[in-house]
């Protein structure tokens, strides 16, 4: 059976960006429209040239690019003509050649909002559609608040999509722009829509997650007849983001009915990067990735419970619904109060420990977890801090330095500035070789900015730890969580530390102390003795 064709925009670039908090430079709007186009997209939404000096630079050296890089814009304004629409002349003048440009289609935006009369409105959006054609450039039309629109007035808000597909428009995309229609709305409308006489496959959808249920509403549209998706990556998005476009591929390439039916361009090859490209747009926003979103998160194929994990161990799809390595993800089975054996032997195998099942060491390993765990320890995460316990209790953890003492200080002082500033020192003493060593390191950044005494320690034991120290250069410290347990007088502070390196691996270590830089120095040995230890197995 012949699949139907299913394009995909992805929007990141532009409405992504109005994401509280989230600004991307030119640089890095490039760098994230490559590994966009590398996955195999169709649309590319670059910004909106004219709005900012940002989406300007962008556009005016913009990458080449196999999707249909297309610039944002607006429909003409009131009181003026699409050829002399400053606003309009700047969108065209970014050289693209599609142009996607939103305009009303709901009655009350247009009388409360613009202040116009509905026939005027829909004269401006035909007027812009139609000046676009006119330059030979593909246009799409954003009818925004259609659902809304819809709702209150079904024949206004199908009367502007009509003159935008009159004037020539490629796709008529139909905007839950307040994120509040349901699923089995958005199915019933797109029907209507397409009742009315605009082809499925001129209909795009644009939903945003305001009731969770932004990808529901894609494929309820996909369902009753729309052949366009726009979305963003990790669900990116004003207020609570936009359809996520990492949960929107992999179901539409692996899922019934719509791995038969539609044909989305994106190879099972590129579907292969997908977690690699939502960690790498994380990484861009210096944000820590969602440990829990859906195929591409740290714990979407995590199997804690000790009778999931056996289960897991004689078939996989007992408890996962694909295969974590389709989307380039990986089978986790942490270690808890809750783990069993089948826990235990799968995750050391996995760090490269073979214990024979029934061997004494595995209650050993169990035991000594539970008890940790009762003093606020936890490795449901923290698997570099797991490993380095089990091969401690085989008898398996190589003694390659050794801390004797240390020290952090933490002054507040005025700048050359006369500014109050937070300077923090450290000494750390190792022994190392036979030989003790003191280095001492502060806190304060190339730029002048303060990072804190945890920073100040991780530099100080970093700098001289003899053959090791250049093995240490790569690795950088990715994320600090600090958690207090167990409340009271009895309260201990909790800290989880997540460490990547140039080979781009990423391991997380845990410490426990009553002292927040105690557990903080704690869960640091780790990660530095997991990564020397790893690195000096692979040289034997």
């Amino acid at each position: 059976m012949t699949r139907e064709r299913l394009y995909l925009y992805d929007t990141t670039l532009r409405d992504g960006q109005q994401t509280q908090g989230v600004q991307f430079s030119t640089t890095e709007k490039v760098q994230i429209t490559r590994a966009l186009d590398a996955l195999g997209l169709d649309y590319i939404e670059g910004g909106w040239p004219g709005a900012n000096p940002t989406d300007s630079a962008f556009f005016a050296d913009a990458p080449e690019t196999g999707a249909r890089l297309t610039a944002f814009g607006m429909t003409k304004r009131s009181g003026r003509s699409a050829e002399n629409d400053d606003v309009l002349a700047a969108v065209l003048n970014a050289g693209t050649g599609t142009i996607c440009l939103v305009g009303k289609s709901h009655d009350f935006h247009v009388t409360d909002a613009l202040g116009i009369s509905l026939a005027e409105n829909t004269k401006n959006v035909r007027a812009s559609i139609a000046q676009i054609v006119a330059q030979g450039r593909e246009a799409l039309f954003d009818a925004e608040h259609f659902f809304d629109g819809y709702r209150d007035n079904p024949d206004y808000a199908l009367s502007v999509c009509h003159a935008a597909l009159e004037a020539g428009a490629r796709w008529i995309v139909l905007c839950d722009t307040n994120g509040g229609a349901l699923p089995s709305d958005i199915g019933r409308i797109v029907g209507e829509v397409i009742a009315s006489g605009i082809p499925g496959d001129r209909l795009g959808i644009h939903t945003h997650n305001d009731t969770e249920q932004a990808v529901a509403g894609s494929l309820a549209a996909v369902e009753a007849g729309a052949r366009q998706i726009q979305g963003t990556l990790n669900g990116l998005g004003e207020r609570c983001g936009n359809a996520n476009l990492t949960s929107l591929i992999p179901t539409l390439l692996l899922k019934e009915p719509y791995v038969s039916r539609f044909d989305t361009g994106i190879t099972q090859e590129a579907l292969a990067g997908l977690t690699k490209l939502s960690r790498m747009l994380d990484d861009i926003l210096n944000r820590v990735p969602t440990k829990q979103a859906p195929y591409v998160g740290a714990s979407a194929f995590a199997h804690k419970a000790g009778l999931h994990a056996s289960a897991i161990l004689k078939n996989p799809s007992t408890y996962e619904h694909v295969d974590p390595e389709v989307i380039g993800n990986t089978r986790i089975i942490p270690m808890s109060n809750q783990a069993g054996q089948s826990n235990l032997r799968t995750r050391l195998a996995e760090a490269g420990l073979e214990v024979a099942k029934g061997d004494p060491a595995l209650g050993r390993i169990l035991d000594r977890i539970k008890e940790r765990e009762a003093e606020g320890y936890s490795y449901d995460t923290a698997q570099a801090s797991f490993e380095l316990l089990a091969r401690a209790e085989l008898g398996l953890l190589a003694d390659l330095f050794e801390v004797k003492r240390y020290k952090v200080t933490v002054e507040r002082r005025k700048n050359k500035y006369n500014r109050m500033i937070s300077l923090s020192e450290a000494v750390v003493v190792v022994k190392v070789d036979g030989e003790k060593r003191l280095s001492v390191s502060e806190s304060l950044d190339e730029d002048g900015s303060d990072r804190g005494p945890v920073n100040a320690l991780a530099k100080a034991l970093a700098k001289d730890l003899g053959q090791y120290s250049a093995v240490l250069e790569d690795m950088r410290l990715v994320d600090f969580k600090v958690r207090i347990t167990q409340g009271g007088t009895e309260a201990v502070t909790r800290v989880i530390i997540d460490s990547e390196d140039g080979a781009g691996r990423r391991w997380s270590t845990v410490g426990v102390s009553a002292n927040i830089v105690d557990a903080s120095f704690e869960a640091l040995l780790d990660a530095i003795r997991w990564k020397l230890i790893h690195h000096v197995e692979a040289a034997e």
